[in-house]
């Protein structure tokens, strides 16, 4: 029987899409931490050895463009800084192909709303 997805299952899918997106770019991974609420997920150096942290939060599908909280990110961006890295955001919005106001379902279709990577600027506001 089918039954939806555990919050660390749609963090991971999360991660595999981006990180597949991620690889077709040509990025080099470093590090990977799925852990729930660890940030960055990903440590990425790109062909010129610049080095990244990707952000990926996953969220329920929206009709809307899905915006990053800014203040959270606050404290990435100084990580960031500190480590003399870029940050990379990816958010992630899945739902249940069969209605899109559930979560996906294991071993189902899903919808996906994924907008690409958005390099942030890591100065502090």
């Amino acid at each position: 029987m089918s039954r939806p997805l555990t919050t660390q299952e749609l963090h991971n899918l999360a991660m595999n899409i981006v990180g597949k997106d991620l690889e077709a770019k040509g990025y080099e991974f470093i590090a990977i931490n799925s852990q729930l609420k660890m940030n960055p997920q990903f440590v990425c150096i790109n062909k010129n050895s610049v080095r990244y942290f990707v952000v990926i939060k996953v969220v329920a599908i929206s009709q809307y463009h899905i915006p990053y909280d800014v203040i959270w990110m606050e404290t990435i961006k100084l990580h960031a800084q500190k480590n003399k890295a870029k940050v990379l955001f990816a958010n992630v919005g899945l739902g249940n192909a069969a209605n899109k106001e559930q979560p996906p379902y294991l071993n189902e279709e899903y919808l996906l709303q994924y907008e690409g990577l958005q390099l942030l600027d890591v100065e502090l506001n």
